[in-house]
């Protein structure tokens, strides 16, 4: 992995290399792709974070994370959490250690905004990431998000 990666916010001068980012086909059932993950973080507003993953110059990938949201109102008012929201790594930088990058990026985000655990949700099945969500420390909580798994990762100080 390289150590020039680094995150940015969406621009005018980035936006139409992020939109034209793609996972592989087989994939695309397990992610939404990047421009609606731009308007629904425009419609969030404060509680979404997106940022485009950079490798010097290169465009490799897209995250969004979700912070401090309101997760089942009806079930617990003041359960609220913080995660990972979507993440895309363009079809050909995949198994080059972006997602990696891309999660510990969240996570220390998170942590800078005092959250203890982050949680992330996807599709379960075949070409789903829930073995690569599983190796970076996350563990199932036996909820779902509509049709996807949901998972935990502790992330407070203590976590390191």
């Amino acid at each position: 992995m390289s150590t020039s990666l680094r995150l940015e916010q969406v621009t005018p001068a980035t936006i139409d290399a992020a939109l034209e980012l793609r996972v592989h086909p087989h994939q695309e059932k397990n992610v939404a792709p990047v421009v609606r993950s731009l308007a629904e973080a425009y419609a969030y507003g404060e509680t979404a974070w997106p940022r485009l993953v950079f490798d010097g110059d290169e465009l490799v990938g897209f995250l969004m994370a979700f912070v401090d949201i309101q997760w089942n109102a009806e079930k617990d008012p003041a359960d609220r959490r913080s995660g990972l929201w979507r993440l895309n790594i363009g079809a050909e930088r995949q198994g080059k250690g972006y997602g990696r990058f891309a999660v510990d990026a969240v996570r220390e985000e998170l942590v800078r905004r005092g959250a203890r655990e982050m949680y992330v949700c996807w599709e379960p099945g075949e070409h789903g990431p829930g073995e690569f969500y599983r190796r970076l420390g996350f563990r199932e909580t036996g909820e779902r998000a509509g049709e996807q798994l949901v998972g935990v990762l502790e992330i407070g100080p203590e976590q390191g």
